[in-house]
Parts: structure tokens; C-alpha cells; sequence
């Protein structure tokens, strides 16, 4: 039996790692959370597993070997919260636990598959993982990066001791825009679909920022990226345990946040019985709301993000990632459906 561990596991890319693993038939998994936040377990509760540690224990129980043999550690568990300024929490969550972590797998034999963030890139306009255009905004992104720093330091730039056996696999990835089911408790760091269909719901039309950073209203572009495939390129890592590095993980395709409101706005109708809108006529019949650009987010907002995916690509995985039309429309249909 593979025992598997995720941290984060109540939370949104954790949770669906838990689902992806039970689709394959693997139950035999420890979940690693905090649930402070009581109502994550609706994330869990139709999830098959072995056993749930609370976040404060865990690590120190698996560093002295406690779960036994554990084949693979997904470790989603982080403060993902971009806008928090506390430095000293940001760094002991997302920085030194992870450390002490990839420390504990190497002693413990088991391989090591973590969340990094695009955010490691900040400002910069070219979105591939070499440290020339890594250039962080926030604590939150600084965080990630240092971790990626540290692991390219103890397995090698391009992480030849992996690779040549003198450390068990570690994969980083840098998730991009992922939105899709099971992240209702993230609050205002859910995503802009998430947002959205609450909005279209309840007031019948949807809100996107105006223009700024050169982009007309609605026009920012990100790379959005669906829950699903985020998941399946993960699991094709656990199944390819030679394969180590930090890759980034989103769809290769950047889209602009129009399309987004309008994909929520025409799944909405269509569920409704209304026919599909061109953006233009989403516009004029008011569908769209524009709302100017927040001061507390100037200077500090990645206003065009596209993940190069020559490294992902480079190691055989050619997984095809859905667009937005597409994921955001499966999404809304799944949203429409819960209670």
C-alpha cells in the first residue's frame, strides 16, 4: 500500500490532490491541516483517507519517523495570502517549515512535490524559472522564492543530484491564475471566477478593475489555469519519480480578465435559458461593472502573467491545459449545483 501525506489537505489544491489520489484508488493518506477555520472540512468530508494530523503536530511526528514508510509528500500547506505584511509569519510558514520539511523527506526516504507560486516573478515580463526575471512584490512571493533558492542550492541549479540519486525527488511548482470546485473558504483570495458568479448571482452583473498599467478596462492578462489540470500534472510527477525541478504550472496561455466575466456571465445565462453574449453586448447591457483600480494594489499587481512551459514540457509532460472558456464554464456549471 503507498502511504501519501498532503498538507494543506483541507484547503483548495490540497483538497483536489486528495480527490485526484482517491480516483486512482490510493486512500492510505495522512492529511495535514488546521482547521481554525471550522468550515474547511466540507472539503474532506466526501474524501477518502487514512488519517487527519493537525498541522502544529505533524512535522516533528514525521521528522522522528512516526507515519512509517510515506512514498510522497504534497505539500500544499502555506499561507497563500498575498496581501499579508507580516513578514515573521509569512517566512516561518511558508519558508522554514518547508525547509525543515524537505530535510525530513530526504532523511525519511520519501520524495517531496510542493507549491511554489508565479508570484516569484513580480513584476517581471518574462515568466520562466531562472532567476533573471524572478523579482517578487510582496512577502508572500519572496517567500516562495527563497524556498525554490533553497532547493536549487542542496539539489543543484538544475537539480542533478536528484537526478543522479543523491536526493530523493523534489519538484517545485509554480502555480499561476488556478481557479475551479473547493475553494469557497479562501475568502477575498478565492478566485475572479469564484467572485464572479456570487456577483452575477446576487446582483446581475459582475465587477472587473478598470483600466490601468497600460490595460484598458477588463484587460489585465493572466494565465488562468483550471484546478483540474493543475492536479493532473502533479500526479503525472508522482508517477515519473525520476523527474525533479521547479516548473511552472499554468496554461501556457494568458487571458484577459474579460474573458473571465464573460464566460461566468454566459454560463449563467445559458443555465438560465438566455442565449450567449459577445463581450461588447455584456458591456452595453451592463453585465460588466468597471470599478477603478484599488490604491492598496498599485504597484504591487502583476498586471500580465504567461507561464513559459518549455522546462514542464522539456521533461515529457504534455499534459493539454483547457481554456477559460472552457474551465470557467465547467467551473460555474459545478458552482450552480452546490447548496
Amino acid at each position: 500500500m503507498t502511504r501519501i501525506v498532503v498538507t494543506g489537505a483541507a484547503g483548495f489544491i490540497g483538497s483536489n490532490i486528495v480527490q485526484g489520489l482517491n480516483a486512482r484508488g490510493i486512500d492510505d493518506i495522512i492529511v495535514v491541516d488546521d482547521l481554525q477555520q471550522g468550515d474547511k472540512f466540507r472539503n474532506l468530508a466526501d474524501l477518502k483517507i487514512a488519517d487527519y494530523v493537525d498541522a502544529d503536530t505533524f512535522y516533528d511526528a514525521f521528522a522522528a519517523g512516526h507515519y512509517g514508510q510515506v512514498e510522497a509528500v504534497f505539500h500544499e500547506g502555506a499561507c497563500s495570502d498575498t496581501m499579508e505584511s507580516n513578514g515573521k509569519y509569512m517566512m516561518a510558514n511558508n519558508y522554514t517549515l518547508s525547509w525543515q520539511l524537505f530535510q525530513a523527506c530526504q532523511k525519511r526516504g520519501s520524495r517531496l512535490l510542493y507549491a511554489s507560486s508565479a508570484a516569484t516573478y513580480g513584476g517581471s515580463e518574462t515568466f520562466r524559472e531562472d532567476p533573471a526575471f524572478e523579482l517578487p512584490l510582496n512577502v508572500y512571493g519572496y517567500s516562495k522564492l527563497l524556498f525554490d533558492q533553497r532547493m536549487r542550492r542542496e539539489c543543484g541549479n538544475k537539480f542533478e543530484r536528484t537526478l543522479a540519486g543523491r536526493t530523493h525527488q523534489v519538484v517545485g511548482f509554480r502555480y499561476f491564475n488556478v481557479y475551479g470546485p473547493r475553494e469557497q473558504h479562501k475568502g477575498r483570495m478565492a478566485s475572479v471566477a469564484f467572485h464572479q458568479f456570487h456577483q452575477y448571482r446576487n446582483e446581475g452583473r459582475v465587477k472587473l478593475f478598470g483600466e490601468y498599467g497600460g490595460y484598458p478596462a477588463g484587460g489585465q492578462m493572466r494565465d488562468f489555469v483550471y484546478i483540474d489540470d493543475v492536479v493532473a500534472v502533479n500526479l503525472w510527477f508522482f508517477d515519473h519519480p525520476e523527474k525533479s525541478g521547479i516548473f511552472n504550472l499554468g496554461s501556457g496561455r494568458a487571458q484577459p480578465f474579460n474573458d473571465v466575466a464573460s464566460s461566468v456571465v454566459n454560463t449563467m445565462r445559458s443555465l438560465q435559458g438566455e442565449s450567449a453574449l459577445a463581450l461588447h453586448e455584456v458591456v452595453d447591457q451592463k453585465l460588466v461593472e468597471y470599478v477603478g483600480f484599488p490604491d492598496a494594489l498599485r504597484g504591487k499587481y502583476q498586471c500580465f502573467t504567461q507561464a513559459d512551459l518549455s522546462a514542464l514540457r522539456g521533461t515529457g509532460c504534455d499534459h493539454a491545459f483547457v481554456d477559460v472558456q472552457t474551465g470557467v464554464s465547467k467551473y460555474v456549471q459545478w458552482l450552480a449545483k452546490q447548496k
